[in-house]
């Protein structure tokens, strides 16, 4: 699919939570194949629900409701994170396996916040 048909595929917002959701669903796929099927699941449902939110919102008629999805995105963003860390701390991921990862979240946590920002202004 080449061609744009929704706003919230220019957001970078959403272009970049995709970035790393691909990253987060093949982390997910090894811990699978490690047959920690109920920490995969959690995974995959918690990524979907950032980019997910982030479009359902780019369709709200208002900025206020836009912004309510907005603040689901960004908590499943640190319910991603949390993931990660618990895992890492409990052996089941290592700390080189997790850490641009976290990175990459913290930059989508700050982004969508300051998008948020903007729609209030």
């Amino acid at each position: 699919m080449s061609e744009k048909q929704f706003r919230f595929q220019d957001l970078e917002i959403w272009q970049r939570g995709a970035a790393v959701s691909g990253k987060l669903f093949r982390l997910a796929d090894a811990l699978e194949q490690r047959r920690l099927f109920r920490f995969a699941e959690q995974l995959r449902g918690a990524t979907l629900s950032i980019t997910n939110n982030i479009a359902e919102g780019s369709g709200s008629s208002s900025d206020a409701d836009f912004a309510n999805f907005l603040n689901t995105a960004r908590r499943s963003v640190f319910d991603v994170a949390n993931m990660l860390i618990l895992l890492t701390r409990e052996g089941y991921l290592e700390d080189a396996e997790i850490a641009g990862l976290i990175r990459e979240l913290e930059e989508e946590s700050k982004m969508i916040l300051a998008f948020r920002r903007r729609l209030k202004s």
